[in-house]
């Protein structure tokens, strides 16, 4: 019960919002319209559990929410704006938002290859099952140590510091949510690839490579940044992009 009243405490505190200067690196418009169904839209998030994310992972990227567009049929937001991304909040654990929450964010497209209409629904689907869902609390804690940027032990020894409480910070980031979604699909982001020999006489050097998943708890959200499997969508050059026509201040 107080561990409990301590995780909520400590959740609403994390969550508070602190000066960042974060630039948006595409237009609202450019961004709404290259969205696809399936992408995941990785933000720099600006609160306080962003710092620690981000200095965890040492990515800018703390945030990853998935887009599913308005054929998921999510509802409305209090705005009445349609509800087109599916997160997990730390807060309010697994919910629908529109788009427009993240409208003047830093953020970034990762789109999978190939999905299927089917693999679209399925991923909706159980998006969809989750959602109200909540965070695992019990790990949050781990994520406030690193609140601290420069944590009063020797470098060398800093990355021991994951072995304590929980063992697995990262779980209690959202990108579990979203990587347990394209598992179901067996759609690698990053698979431990294992090799062995291919077994051809004819070539003794050969491998071959079999992929396993790695646990969903493990990813975070610049999983996806780096991913092979996930292309990087830049909005502002995806369209007729002509450098010419910018209107610079100094002409």
């Amino acid at each position: 019960m107080i561990l409990n009243w301590l995780s909520k405490r400590l959740a609403a505190y994390l969550s508070k919002q602190i000066t960042q200067h974060s630039i948006r690196t595409s237009t609202w418009d450019a961004l709404e319209e290259t969205l696809q169904p399936g992408d995941v839209l990785l933000v720099e998030g600006n609160t306080r559990v962003s710092v620690a994310i981000k200095y965890l992972t040492q990515s800018t990227w703390s945030h990853a929410a998935l887009y599913l567009g308005l054929d998921a049929h999510l509802g409305k937001a209090s705005n009445h704006e349609p509800n087109v991304l599916v997160e997990a909040d730390l807060e309010e654990g697994i919910r629908a938002l529109p788009l427009s929450f993240y409208r003047h964010s830093h953020t970034r497209i990762c789109r999978p290859v190939g999905l299927s209409d089917q693999d679209l629904q399925e991923l909706t689907d159980y998006s969809i099952s989750r959602l109200g869902h909540q965070y695992d609390m019990k790990n949050v804690f781990d994520l406030a140590r690193y609140l601290c940027p420069t944590p009063p032990v020797p470098a060398r020894h800093r990355h021991k510091l994951l072995t304590f409480g929980s063992g697995d910070p990262t779980r209690a980031i959202c990108s579990t949510f979203i990587a347990q979604g394209f598992q179901r699909l067996r759609y690698p982001i990053l698979p431990i690839v294992k090799t062995r020999p291919a077994g051809d006489p004819d070539c003794e050097d050969c491998v071959q490579e079999r992929f396993r998943i790695r646990h969903h708890s493990l990813f975070t959200p610049r999983d996806f940044d780096v991913s092979p499997y996930f292309q990087v969508i830049k909005p502002t050059v995806k369209g007729d992009f002509e450098y010419r026509t910018i209107d610079w201040e100094d002409r």
